[in-house]
């Protein structure tokens, strides 16, 4: 008999705890790391993460639980990194366990702001990871939803296939269905824009736009999010497939969704520190949309983006929502 392929999970967030109930269905065990030994207690004690997900029962016989990423990593064939992109370096610099004999799988939806890179690209340039030894794992989906167990899709990329495969065949089960694509670039910067275009729904869900506005918001962001990503990696790719649009309508139109609820609080008249004091996860698009502005500013092949445009304006330079909103109304079409 084969020996089993041992995962491991970094991150303690809702995503993460997500893909430990999906990996939890198909593994006898994995490693699950998380910096708060307090909530490591509690789910030991309660079989629940206290402060993510909480209605989703774990056995604990499965999970190897560690405040320590070395223990996490150490046997762990694939790693799967699920944690907000803007503490992915501070966590790494803790890394002492190589990394380049593993496949390290990027569930991580932004920019490493210290690289300005997708985290498949710091991985590559950055711990010396093979391309074919890196994927990324997209929607639709979220993770609310998949502690409901709805029917829910992932895709799964990676520029091997037999890695895709691997990782596909061990989040599928009866309510998640795993489709998977040599595109790793271009999801992964799917996955980080279609933040950036929520936090501009809810910015106009905010000011007051209705929903026709919002279905010409979101076709000009998929038109947008197509020029900005042929700009960095050119390839054969349908940009209405589920990983690209369907992971943007999701986020844009979700209750679930927490960069449209951040947006929705700036376009109501929070200032951006008080809506992110008031939310208590982290919205991936705000760090996104300074690097993605400054990564179209800074390239020699410049793509027209209207919508990234506007709302690092809101974000970064204090410009008054309705009044930027009035200026990006001219500019869609």
């Amino acid at each position: 008999m084969s020996k089993e392929i041992q995962f491991a999970v970094i991150g303690g967030g809702s995503w993460a705890t997500a893909l430990v109930k999906m990996l939890c269905e198909n593994v006898t065990r994995l490693n699950w790391y998380m910096r708060n030994d307090d909530a490591i207690a509690h789910i030991k004690k309660e079989q629940h993460n206290p402060n993510y997900l909480s209605s989703v029962e774990f056995n604990t016989q499965q999970l190897n639980l560690t405040s320590d990423i070395n223990e996490a990593v150490k046997d762990a064939d694939y790693v799967i990194f699920a944690i907000p992109s803007a503490f992915l370096k501070s966590s790494l610099d803790t890394l002492k366990v190589s990394l380049t004999d593993k496949t390290i799988f990027s569930a991580i939806k932004g920019i490493v702001p210290e690289s300005s890179l997708i985290v498949g690209e710091h991985f590559n340039q950055y711990h010396n990871i093979p391309f074919e030894q890196i994927g990324v794992i997209t929607g639709p989906c979220h993770a609310e939803e998949v502690a409901l167990e709805r029917l829910s899709y992932l895709t799964i990329a990676c520029a091997d296939e037999d890695r895709a495969k691997i990782m596909a065949n061990h989040l599928s089960n009866h309510y998640i269905t795993c489709k998977t694509t040599e595109d790793v670039i271009g999801t992964e910067y799917a996955a980080v824009l279609k933040n950036i275009y929520a936090i501009a729904a809810g910015i106009a869900h905010g000011l007051g736009y209705g929903d026709n506005f919002q279905s010409v918001l979101m076709s000009n962001a998929i038109r947008e999010m197509k020029r900005f990503i042929k700009k960095r990696y050119k390839m054969k790719r349908n940009i209405n497939d589920s990983a690209y649009l369907g992971d943007l309508l999701v986020t844009g139109y979700s209750v679930f969704s927490r960069n449209r609820m951040f947006g929705n609080m700036i376009g109501k008249g929070y200032t951006v520190k008080s809506a992110q004091m008031e939310m208590s996860m982290i919205a991936e698009g705000y760090y996104a949309a300074k690097s993605a502005y400054l990564i179209n500013k800074q390239s020699e092949k410049k793509a027209r983006t209207p919508i990234i445009n506007a709302v690092y304006a809101i974000l970064y330079e204090n410009k008054n929502p309705k009044k930027v909103f009035l200026k990006l109304v001219d500019k869609l079409d």
